[in-house]
């Protein structure tokens, strides 16, 4: 009787999953605008110890000053030093986009969350509503809301918050929506597991990638956005300097001095731009994550 030997094939080693730091830095584009962002938000935080100038101190002197040694972009209609101004309106108008993001997510998280999830006239009556809202835009129905509450910055990021929490309502609600029929949602149901539990300890995990995503977009247009209400006077008002505030205040004085008016819109347009592209990384990075994961 003859006897074969089965030879066994050698193990192959699979590649290591990388994880989503590892891919985020693969791309290059969203590495580069995250590193300008950070140097933007360092500079915001050690404003008082790297502005040249003190941001609200004005010489009669120094008005519509071109750009020199003594004032690097030159002065505005007031004589005050506008590279210390821009650093100084950094803290103001990315702590203002933090703020309208943030009511955002506190009004559009929990409706779609409960939109998606509960499903039927619930949701029918939310998405209704939520459409309704999405229907206007959104720059001009943040006037009319600062407009009834009375122009400040912070009426200002509220408004642009109510205006942008339709838009984190329908990513939320999306998201749920593939995420409650999964098998390990049902299998939470068998296990007693109510419905509170499952949204905290599941579905939310599950639908934080595109809330991400979507929020780090949404805080470049809130930029934007606070910007365009801070140049039309509704946003920022005087002594508080935003990088909108500045651009309207330079911008009658266009021809004289155009450096102010420059400045502020390169800052606003970086910034965004950098928002943006670090939104576009993440979102790649975490579908990879997930292809590679299936």
């Amino acid at each position: 009787m003859s006897t074969t030997t089965i030879e066994q094939a050698p193990a192959v080693a699979l590649p290591p999953t990388s994880t989503f730091f590892q891919r985020f830095c693969r791309n290059r584009t969203a590495m580069v605008s995250a590193i300008i962002l950070a140097i933007i938000v360092l500079a915001a935080i050690f404003a008082p110890y790297i502005a040249p100038h003190d941001p609200a101190k004005s010489s009669l002197r120094a008005i519509l000053k071109p750009p020199g040694a003594v004032y690097w972009l030159g002065s505005d209609d007031l004589g005050r030093d506008v590279a210390s101004r821009l650093i100084f309106a950094s803290r103001l108008s990315l702590v203002a986009s933090v703020q309208a993001v943030a009511i955002a997510l506190v009004i559009g998280l929990p409706l779609g969350l409960i939109a998606g999830y509960v499903g039927g006239w619930i949701d029918t009556i939310i998405s209704r509503f939520n459409d309704a809202l999405m229907s206007f835009p959104a720059l001009i129905l943040a006037v009319v809301i600062v407009g009834l509450m009375g122009p400040s910055l912070s009426n200002a990021m509220t408004a642009i918050g109510l205006v942008y929490a339709p838009r984190i309502m329908r990513v939320v609600r999306g998201s749920t929506l593939s995420v409650r029929e999964e098998v390990y949602i049902r299998a939470a149901r068998a296990m007693g597991c109510g419905d509170i539990r499952i949204i905290a300890l599941h579905v939310l995990p599950n639908v934080m990638g595109p809330l991400v995503v979507q929020a780090t977009v949404l805080m470049g247009q809130a930029l934007l956005a606070e910007a365009g209400l801070s140049f039309l006077g509704l946003g920022a008002q005087p002594p508080l300097a935003s990088w909108g505030a500045m651009l309207g205040t330079a911008f009658p004085y266009m021809q004289q001095s155009p450096v102010p008016t420059i400045a502020s819109g390169v800052v606003i347009s970086v910034t965004v731009l950098c928002f943006n592209l670090i939104g576009d990384g993440i979102r790649d990075s975490v579908g990879r994550m997930r292809r590679a994961g299936d």
